[in-house]
């Protein structure tokens, strides 16, 4: 298990490169976290890290977000915190954006955790304290 220690919002840059140089060919990748835990913010770290230029927000009410990497290769940002049936999930085309080969970034993955592909990247973000923050991948 690899463990990036988070110390405040300055050092999100640090630990954004740190996380995408660790995680090798995975495309989906799922985060795990409690509200509050800073998912959306690490998200927003790794895409700009990637060179999104779009402002990129928690796609809460629409499911999912696309935006494009510095190469202008999509990046698909998900939120599942308001589905009620997986249903609602394979609805948007769930599958055809994991394999697409798009790097899938998963917020609430524990809603549609039997959607999940085999070779998921599951990331646990733990709250040391209110400006620490642990990954776990």
């Amino acid at each position: 298990m690899t463990e990036i220690i988070i110390n405040g919002t300055q050092d999100l840059p640090r630990a954004a490169r740190a996380f995408l140089d660790h995680i090798g060919d995975s495309r989906v990748i799922a985060f795990y976290g409690s509200m509050g835990a800073g998912k959306t913010t690490f998200i927003t770290a790794l895409c700009e890290a990637l060179g999104v230029r779009d402002v990129v927000n928690s796609p809460t009410f629409t499911i999912v977000n696309e935006y494009r990497d510095g190469a202008g290769e999509p990046v698909y940002h998900f939120d599942f915190y308001r589905i009620n049936r997986l249903s609602e999930a394979l609805d948007i085309g769930l599958y055809e954006y994991f394999d697409s080969g798009a790097l899938c970034l998963v917020e609430w993955p524990e809603m549609i955790e039997e959607l999940l592909p085999e070779d998921v990247l599951k990331v646990q973000i733990l709250v040391d304290d209110a400006d620490t923050r642990t990954l776990l991948f």
